[in-house]
């Protein structure tokens, strides 16, 4: 049978082992869980830049749309005045159709020339007002000049209204198609952001598995750990036990040799020494 020495030493062999193990396991899955908490850490990263690229893409979409706002105001203001052009042109074309033969420049002329013959001649009541009628058709006649000249201009101004905001139509589309352009990098980055943060994801995930079968595999150790070491302090205080009962086991014998020698001495009648004195006289002997 094994003395409890032999059997203490060969549990402390089995803990050291096991510990050796313990420790290799525990480091593994120590290894597991920083690569996958360093893996969150640059998913929080990821997810940072994502929302920050969302921003940017939002930001430039709601300029976007402003802008076609803006083009569609401008090319719907260009079909206004093309309508109200196309209506001018028809009025145009029926005022030309009554235009006198004479310029509206001679037509002055001639308005001119009568009121200074009416004003500086002597005429008589007939002549005079055979010349005021002649005044006055003429003055009919400038009248349609003039009208048909202020709708030539306003079809000119209507006509560099259109061409302003012809340009004006372009230039937000400009702006607009190099901004969606912009949203659309925007976009494409944040989507392989995203795709990163599922891959990463993805690995996180097996990484915690790995960690949670390792600790798993660590149980068993532990618990033998704890038997072990609850077995050998067992062991050790009845080791101790035992040792105390030998030490009370052997000053019992020393206590009895002493006993006999200071017995005999005394019946010899030797001197005894004070120890051997006190012997005998708790014995009740003396």
């Amino acid at each position: 049978m094994k003395s409890l020495e032999e059997r203490i030493a060969e549990l402390d062999r089995e803990l050291a082992a096991l510990k050796e193990e313990r420790d290799r396991v525990n480091s593994e899955a120590r290894k597991w869980s920083e690569k996958r908490d360093s893996i969150h850490e640059q998913i929080r990263g990821l997810r940072a830049e994502v929302a920050d690229l969302r921003g940017k893409r939002d930001a430039l979409n709601r300029e976007v749309q402003r802008l076609k706002g803006l083009r569609g105001k401008a090319q719907a203001e260009r079909r206004e005045k093309r309508d109200q052009m196309s209506k001018l042109r028809e009025k145009l074309r029926g005022l030309i159709e009554k235009r006198p033969p004479r310029s509206m420049r001679e037509t002055e002329k001639a308005i001119e020339g009568l009121e200074w013959k009416i004003q500086t001649s002597s005429l008589s009541l007939e002549e005079e007002k055979e010349l005021i009628g002649q005044v006055k058709l003429l003055e009919a006649q400038l009248l349609i000049h003039r009208k048909i000249q202020r709708l030539k201009d306003r079809l000119t101004g209507l006509q560099k209204e259109r061409e302003a905001l012809k340009a004006e139509a372009e230039l937000n589309h400009e702006k607009l198609s190099e901004l969606a352009g912009q949203s659309q990098t925007f976009h494409e980055e944040m989507l392989k952001a995203l795709e990163r943060i599922r891959a990463l994801r993805e690995e996180a995930d097996g990484a915690h598995q790995k960690y949670v079968a390792i600790k798993q595999k660590a149980q068993p150790l532990r618990q033998r750990h704890a038997e072990l070491s609850q077995q050998i302090a067992l062991l050790r205080q009845e080791l101790h036990q035992a040792e105390e009962e030998r030490g009370k086991e052997r000053i019992q014998a020393l206590q009895r040799e002493l006993e006999k020698r200071a017995l005999e001495k005394w019946k010899r009648g030797e001197k005894l020494t004070l120890e051997e004195f006190k012997v005998l006289v708790e014995q009740g002997i003396l």
